[in-house]
């Protein structure tokens, strides 16, 4: 069965004001949800976190979900209208870290992720980063990483109805009206 929901894809570099962005474009919706990747390991992600939480207020419904994200998604289907995503490349960070299995080059949860945004339950606003601007990673982890998030981001765009590029806080369009 296919919805009529809309998948959003936000991406950008560090600090550009996509968060931002996504939670602005969310706030045009009765019922709102947010899924939370990040994980608290120290003093400084603790306190980014928090501004985080402050940002969006009390006014969504929030699930952490470091690692199955797509099982996060879902479990808030019915009781959201919309569900923000921050962020997608903190979630790859999550599953190398945790050595989640892959299959074809991509983590088993990507596969599920993309699985559930072929035909979401709910609008789906996802936040990225655009890593692969910068200059080519030293050692061989990181250059892992750059490459898996730009596969990362160049499938789930492909199955986005619509793709922003915020730089500088302003919104460029990509990509809109299908997949």
């Amino acid at each position: 069965m296919i919805t009529n929901h809309k998948v959003l894809l936000v991406t950008g570099g560090g600090r550009s004001g996509k968060s931002r962005y996504a939670l602005a474009r969310a706030s045009a919706y009765g019922r709102k949800g947010f899924v939370a990747t990040a994980e608290a390991f120290d003093d400084e992600m603790r306190l980014r976190i928090a501004k985080h939480q402050a940002e969006r207020g009390d006014t969504f419904r929030t699930v952490e979900s470091p690692v199955a994200l797509a099982e996060g998604i879902r479990s808030l289907a019915g009781q959201v209208d919309v569900v923000v995503v921050d962020c997608l490349t903190v979630w790859l960070g999550n599953l190398m870290h945790k050595q989640a299995p892959m299959i074809d080059g991509i983590h088993d949860a990507l596969a599920h992720l993309l699985d559930l945004l072929a035909d979401p339950p709910l609008d789906v606003i996802l936040v990225t980063n655009e890593v692969g601007l910068g200059i080519i990673p030293g050692d061989a982890m990181t250059r892992e990483y750059r490459d898996l998030a730009g596969i990362m981001n160049q499938r789930v765009a492909a199955v986005a109805a619509e793709v922003v590029l915020v730089v500088c806080g302003l919104p460029l369009v990509l990509k809109q009206g299908g997949t």
